[in-house]
């Protein structure tokens, strides 16, 4: 059987490199009193232009000490050796949630599912939110249950999105532990035996292994979201791990149900339900511990508007985090958990941040206003070796995989993180968007849509472009705004490139998603499978609860 769209048969891409992160602790040494001295001239050292701006610039240079002050902290080292018993074969419920992905990719994590290796006899289920979600395909995924020899659990009654999925599989099934696989992820037959003995120690809540994509080189798209998930599941997650503050990340992770029981279930009233969840249970003792080895291969989204859903998601449910679920105020959470909680929650800041830095040349190009008066020679002296040791950090604790266009869709991302934080802000609902699992013909739609605001900016940049020049003529000051302006528009451009349109290439072979799978022989005139009732998830826990309602919360 060929492989499903968005994967290849042939090369299979290097698991390894983003793993092999060793920590150069003088490196991470001098990024931090490299960040403190150049925050330290900046305030201090030169003299005062306008006050706002001033305290403007101020505030960006500390939100920015405080993240690389909390990047290098996370990864000094990495995860000690945890208790681990390979002959551990308690039972385990193997759970793929399906909600609409094409049948043709169900059907190879399902059989890769099924065929584990595991010392105990374990089921695997397809919960299937087909129905509540409208899909037409649904009945295809029973279908598919009963060709392979598996379970499938569809739900009649929604809520919860993915977490209420899961809820209810809980209600349906009673194994001591349960393994989550997104539809797309297929698991390595190794992955229950890599994982499992870790439950040996009796406190251990969750175990969580990487999202690796197997899509990477698919388009510019995968590259950039493959790019970016280095640098978390590389450095990042082991260092939280070593920290006791690994989070689940939605697939790839086996859970103890006594432990997501006592945390009240997975979290069904925010967006980014993984994240939460994983706060709950931190807060209640439980243990975390992060497997840095690759054991499932899954699909990145392959077009900017499935980026542009994945990363809205995941920036509002972290910010909600902050703004109605403050780790410092968790009195469950150890000091570490607290700052490595608020440390990723709060990277979705940035945006506001990003947006203020954006505007000074601008606001200078325009009124001749700035927030300190300096030679560019010497602001560059100290801005320079700054810079440099930052962006050479990320590239060795990532072991040189974080690239230039990960970078710039990072930065670029200013306008999704600050639309985020105003939903959040305002209780605005958000609905739950599946990232499609379907792939492009080789041209790219047009998405364009999505940058006006970086067009908005480019367009102020030219204006006060003109009147800068006006008013200053070819001065060292407007030469030096003139430079950081271009360097804010140099780092959009991959951004707004990957949002525009494009034709497939001259000659490419089209790729359309695979229609329905017909219904297998062994489905012909045996009754249709009745869906599962729901059935009412585990209680969640009081004061999240009434908080969560109070304040709007989906």
């Amino acid at each position: 059987m060929s492989p499903p769209p968005g994967r290849t048969a042939a090369a299979r891409p290097d698991t390894r490199t983003f793993l092999r992160y060793e920590p150069n602790r003088g490196f991470l040494v001098a990024n931090v009193a490299l960040a403190v001295a150049y925050t330290l001239v900046i305030s201090l050292a030169f003299e005062h232009g306008n006050t706002l701006l001033l305290s403007l610039l101020i505030a960006t240079e500390l939100f920015h000490l405080v993240q690389i002050i909390g990047y290098c902290w996370t990864v000094w080292g990495r995860d000690t050796d945890r208790p681990f018993d390979p002959a551990f074969a308690d039972r385990v419920d193997v759970f793929i949630t399906v909600c609409g992905e094409p049948v043709d990719i169900v059907r190879e994590t399902a059989r890769a599912a099924r065929d584990m290796t595991y010392p105990t006899p374990f089921t695997v289920y397809l919960l299937n939110d087909g129905l509540v979600a409208g899909k037409d395909d649904w009945r295809d995924v029973e279908d598919l249950a009963h060709e392979l020899g598996i379970r499938c659990i569809t739900r009649t009654t929604p809520g919860g999105a993915k977490a209420g999925n899961i809820n209810h599989a809980l209600s349906c099934t009673d194994s001591s532990y349960f393994v989550v696989f997104d539809a797309d992820h297929v698991p390595d037959a190794d992955f229950l035996t890599e994982v499992m003995g870790y439950f040996v120690a009796d406190d251990m809540g969750f175990v969580q292994t990487p999202q690796f994509y197997a899509n990477q080189d698919h388009n510019r798209i995968t590259r950039v979201a493959w790019d970016q998930q280095t640098l978390f599941f590389g450095p990042i997650m082991a260092g939280k791990s070593r920290l006791d503050s690994a989070f689940m990340c939605g697939t790839n992770m086996a859970v103890r149900r006594s432990a997501i029981a006592d945390a009240g279930g997975m979290c069904e009233f925010n967006i980014a339900e993984d994240f939460l969840t994983s706060l709950f249970m931190h807060e209640r003792g439980w243990k975390s511990v992060y497997v840095p080895k690759v054991l499932a291969q899954g699909l990145a989204p392959d077009d900017f508007l499935n980026y542009y859903k994945q990363q809205f998601r995941w920036t509002r449910g972290s910010l909600e985090v902050i703004f109605k679920y403050n780790p410092l105020t968790r009195e469950g959470l150890s000091t570490a958990q607290k700052l490595q909680y608020l440390l990723s929650a709060s990277y979705y800041l940035s945006g506001s941040v990003i947006l203020v830095d954006a505007l000074i040349p601008i606001v200078f190009l325009l009124t001749g206003e700035t927030p300190i008066v300096t030679s560019t020679m010497t602001l560059a002296l100290a801005f320079v070796p700054y810079m440099w040791i930052n962006l050479y950090v990320l590239q060795r604790t990532s072991n040189f995989t974080y690239s230039y266009q990960a970078i710039s869709f990072s930065l670029s991302a200013w306008w999704l993180q600050i639309t985020a934080m105003a939903a959040v802000l305002a209780n605005r609902k958000t609905s739950f968007a599946v990232t499609s699992k379907t792939v492009s013909d080789g041209g790219r739609p047009n998405f364009l849509r999505l940058v006006v605001p970086q067009f908005a900016y480019a367009g102020l940049a030219v204006t006060a472009l003109v009147v800068g020049v006006a008013r200053e003529g070819a001065s060292a000051s407007l030469t030096a705004n003139v430079t950081w302006l271009a360097v804010h528009l140099a780092i959009a451009v991959p951004f707004i490139v990957a949002a525009s349109p494009s034709r497939a290439p001259r000659g490419a072979v089209p790729v359309t998603a695979p229609a329905p799978s017909p219904r297998t022989p062994a489905a012909v005139g045996r009754p249709t499978p009745r869906p599962t009732p729901s059935v009412e998830p585990v209680l969640q826990p009081a004061h999240d609860f009434v908080a969560a309602r109070s304040a709007g919360s989906p």
